[in-house]
């Protein structure tokens, strides 16, 4: 049993998904862990823990940790999110006070980033629109115009270089070359893209150009709605556009619009509202493919999230680097 106090304090069908057998003894391994050993809220019997409790261990189903929970806590030193973004979660007093942060973001971008290759690749084919036109009409080999169904020497464009961004591009590039990548983000520049196999270019510029564009930007208020009616009619007819992101970055009513008519088509993982009310006019297209937010972590894939929160334990237990730190400044700019 290791020496720190920790708490874990996340959703209870969370716990079980995320911390198996394996993960449960390391964890008993490096921590000592109290009673409760996780709570799904800031409780009586939680807050008495967190006057001995040096490290946090959180994911999803987490309250808000508020300056008053960490005034309960004066010997907590890490707070470790076994999830992604951990900006709704702490308040900026957490940085003040010397508490270290980290996030399992890198973790859960290994599945968004594969969901957005295959919706890459079902693009490319138009797969969305010729599964509905199939389901009509058999297609036939000489019954439709197959000419610009290919995944060979497309351009894709990434909208964000994120962790999932660059996980991204660097799957296009080995599984669909000779592609070619496209970057738009404003806070990235060209010494970043280049040796990732990426060009970085304005975002009119990627919009015009690109076949697929895929959207990995975080929501902030400078990124909300940036992709609108105006930049949705840069996109050449044909085209696909990708959102694993946060459903507020896009304009949905001007989505609507372009799909509905037939130019664009779409695969949104992601809307905003989310879920999209019944008989919304995205969820009835034949061209259009939602699904309930699941590119990122489920079942045995949140056992990677699990095991970066252990990794950092480790490292805080024996003085070594820790993986996944999160500054105030990424925490800004976070999903």
């Amino acid at each position: 049993m290791g020496d720190l106090q920790a708490l874990l304090v996340m959703g209870e069908p969370v716990y079980r998904e995320l911390f198996g057998a394996a993960e449960r003894e390391r964890l008993s391994a490096l921590a000592s862990l109290g009673d409760p050993a996780c709570s799904e809220a800031f409780d009586d019997a939680a807050l008495a823990r967190l006057a001995e409790v040096e490290v946090l261990i959180t994911s999803w189903g987490c309250p808000p940790i508020t300056p008053e929970i960490l005034d309960a806590a004066p010997r907590l030193r890490a707070i470790l999110h076994a999830a992604g973004s951990v900006r709704e979660l702490l308040p900026p007093q957490v940085h003040e006070r010397g508490i270290t942060v980290t996030s399992a973001a890198d973790a859960n971008a290994i599945p968004v980033a594969e969901f957005t290759l295959a919706a890459i690749i079902l693009a490319g084919k138009r797969a969305i629109p010729m599964a509905a036109i199939n389901r009509d009409l058999p297609v036939t080999w000489g019954g439709v115009d197959t000419s610009a169904l290919s995944n060979r020497g497309r351009t894709i464009g990434l909208v964000g270089f994120s962790r999932i961004g660059r996980r991204t591009l660097d799957l296009v590039r080995r599984v669909l070359e000779p592609a070619r990548v496209l970057v738009a983000d404003p806070y990235a520049d060209a010494a970043e893209g280049a040796p990732a196999g990426g060009a970085l270019v304005p975002l009119p510029a990627l919009l015009a150009a690109s076949e697929s564009v895929s959207l990995h930007a975080p929501l902030v208020e400078s990124t909300r709605g940036m992709i609108g009616a105006a930049e949705l009619a840069l996109l050449p007819n044909g085209a696909t556009l990708i959102n694993t992101a946060r459903g507020g970055v896009l304009d949905h009513d001007a989505l609507l619009r372009e799909c509905a008519g037939g130019r664009l088509d779409a695969i949104l993982d992601v809307t905003e509202p989310e879920p999209l009310p019944a008989g919304h006019g995205l969820l009835t297209l034949p061209n259009v493919l939602v699904t309930p937010h699941l590119a990122g972590s489920l079942g045995s894939e949140t056992r990677r999230l699990a095991q970066h929160a252990l990794d950092a334990l480790e490292a805080l237990s024996s003085d070594t680097p820790i993986p996944g730190v999160v500054t105030p400044e990424a925490m800004g700019l976070s999903a």
